[in-house]
């Protein structure tokens, strides 16, 4: 019976994925195999000997202590992608209702007193302080091209938009989904250079933390829309109000409010609605039950953000997942471990991801626990299980 403790509210859709036959699953449980969670911050959680799992319903993973858990020979999941829809419909939803000056136009129409033919007439008066643009024809720059950024350059160009990217890791598989029409930028000044709205889809990483910041917005087109849905910390918001005052930056949409921005007559924002559709949690749940199944049941890795992409057909047999630092003479260790116990193996794949690498092995009989302690005690093995 495995545990699988939920530090968040996760999706009943997602839960369903865990037979209750093999599978105990509650907000409070003692020595659980797996965590599934949303925004719970783990950085002062206390990680339980028994854990081997962390599995986030969703794509950022800044709330997990990533290498604390590596350290500790336990797999970090998300789910790329399965939010990225909800997260297109809410920029295309900013990107107009900030182009059309709608929520400056609903407050004044709030605001309207009067019998009905008064109001008509403040309307007619009031209602030239608010002309927008239209999105079609206008250039869009996307910033980092994964599973969202695809999503949002295509939506945009089928809107009639003119798209630019920039992704200088896009994958093969995501460059295949975006459209031909998408054409590319060689730098992030380039894309604040040359396009009238900007938006950001990238993790925040040392490399992106305040990617749009005073220096590039010096040199960006004049009137410039930013618009954020990806992280806290992306963007300097100083270095954008301050653009703002002085006219570069026409309007900032952001899903993540500070005080400096709540109020900010030319900034909307947002309480954190990227994902929050019922569909996306239902996405991420599923996503990461199923993951999490696979890697407890078969040892399976499928979007880890910390081990490697590990699978192994099973055909009978009984297997071994060990999980150890990538350091040299590993594979040839743990072989004679089990050749030492006179276990046959049937088959064996080994996987490695930067520091961390991953074996599964397949023998014909089972494996005895003084084999697994054993490969336990080889020095740089950090987790050794039998699946």
């Amino acid at each position: 019976m495995y545990k699988i403790l939920t530090l968040n509210n996760i999706s009943v859709k997602g839960l369903e994925r865990l037979p209750r036959n093999n599978y105990e699953v509650a907000s409070e449980i003692q020595h659980p195999d797996a965590v599934l969670l949303r925004s719970f911050k783990m950085h002062d959680w206390e990680i339980p000997a028994t854990l081997k799992a962390v599995g986030r319903a969703g794509a950022g993973v800044n709330n997990i202590p990533v290498a604390k858990m590596s350290a500790k020979g336990i797999v970090v999941f998300n789910t790329p992608g399965a939010n990225a829809n909800a997260v297109k419909e809410l920029v295309l939803a900013s990107m107009l209702i900030a182009s059309r000056n709608l929520f400056p136009a609903w407050e004044y129409a709030r605001s309207l007193t009067g019998a009905d033919a008064d109001i008509s007439k403040q309307v007619e008066a009031g209602k030239k302080q608010f002309v927008g643009s239209e999105l079609a024809n206008r250039t869009l720059g996307v910033i980092g091209l994964g599973a969202i950024g695809v999503k949002v350059a295509n939506a945009a160009h089928a809107l009639g938009m003119q798209v630019v990217g920039y992704d200088p890791h896009i994958t093969v598989n995501n460059a295949w989904q975006l459209s031909s029409n998408v054409k590319q930028a060689s730098s992030v000044e380039d894309v604040l250079a040359q396009c009238e709205l900007v938006t950001l889809h990238v993790p925040l990483v040392e490399a992106t933390r305040n990617v749009i910041n005073a220096e590039r917005l010096r040199n960006a087109r004049q009137g410039i829309m930013i618009f954020n849905f990806s992280r806290e910390g992306i963007i300097d918001d100083t270095a954008v109000s301050q653009a703002i005052k002085v006219g570069t930056v026409k309007g900032y949409v952001c899903d993540f409010p500070t005080n400096q921005l709540i109020n900010h007559e030319k900034v909307i924002v947002l309480p954190h609605l990227g994902a929050s559709t019922e569909e996306a949690e239902e996405n991420c749940a599923i996503m990461v039950a199923d993951q999490v199944r696979e890697y407890l049941e078969q040892g399976t890795v499928r979007n880890s953000v910390n081990f490697p992409d590990l699978e192994m057909p099973r055909n009978g047999g009984y297997r071994l997942l060990v999980v150890n630092a990538n350091v040299p003479h590993m594979i040839e260790q743990i072989s004679a471990t089990i050749a030492k116990a006179s276990l046959n193996i049937m088959n064996m794949v080994n996987k490695s991801r930067n520091d961390m690498a991953c074996t599964l092995v397949d023998v014909e009989t089972p494996v005895p626990e003084t084999v697994i302690e054993s490969l336990r005690q080889i020095a740089g093995v950090l987790t050794a299980r039998a699946v």
